[in-house]
């Protein structure tokens, strides 16, 4: 079996594999480029977002820079914002639904390592997916680690490390991210005419 496959399967996998050196390579001078795009040319960074992403929504936008590691793993939803330096690692997959909004210095690691160093001196690696359903608002400087699906209309507070699962209507943050509260109607704001 590939190294890819391994990869795909979830199955320990070697990082250094040519194969997936290329499709990494790919990844980083579509990154590359999108990073150069001018703000102001959409058209041009919707372009780059489906070359390198598997799906992405034509109101997608994400401020620059982006890192990302091999792009076909990640799907996003309609609607979908990213505040500047979002970094995915996505040796597995990636999802986000629909009207999800990232702030600023996010970072999304599907991708673990070895305890033992002999093992992660050989480079091996294991991947496991990260699901964000609809209507989440992930804030600042979130970690969120592989094997998590964060609930639809939850929100991550500003600085949380998310190592477990996140269910619908939450208010979650720490470190590690803990459900402090359900988000109801009494949420709603109240707009002055």
């Amino acid at each position: 079996m590939s190294e890819l496959k391994k990869m795909l399967k979830g199955e320990w996998y070697n990082a250094t594999d040519s194969e997936l050196l290329e499709l990494r390579g790919r990844a980083r001078g579509l990154v590359e480029e999108y990073n150069t795009l001018s703000v102001s040319d959409l058209k041009s960074h919707i372009k780059v977002l489906k070359q390198l992403f598997k799906k992405s929504d034509s109101k997608t936008f994400i401020e620059p820079p982006l890192r990302c590691d091999y792009g076909f793993n990640v799907s996003v939803g309609k609607r979908f914002y990213a505040n500047y330096n979002l970094v995915l690692l996505d040796s597995a997959e990636i999802i986000i639904g629909d009207n999800v909004m990232i702030a600023p210095n996010v970072s999304i690691y599907t991708v673990n390592h070895p305890l033992h160093h002999t093992d992660r001196n050989k480079f091996f690696e294991q991947a496991k997916p990260v699901k964000i359903e609809d209507n989440v608002w992930i804030g600042g400087n979130v970690v969120i680690l592989g094997g998590v699906t964060i609930g639809k209309n939850s929100v991550i507070g500003a600085g949380s490390v998310v190592t477990k699962n996140i269910p619908s209507n939450s208010l979650a943050f720490g470190n590690p991210c803990k459900v402090v509260r359900k988000i109801t109607s009494k949420d709603r704001i109240k707009l002055i005419d």
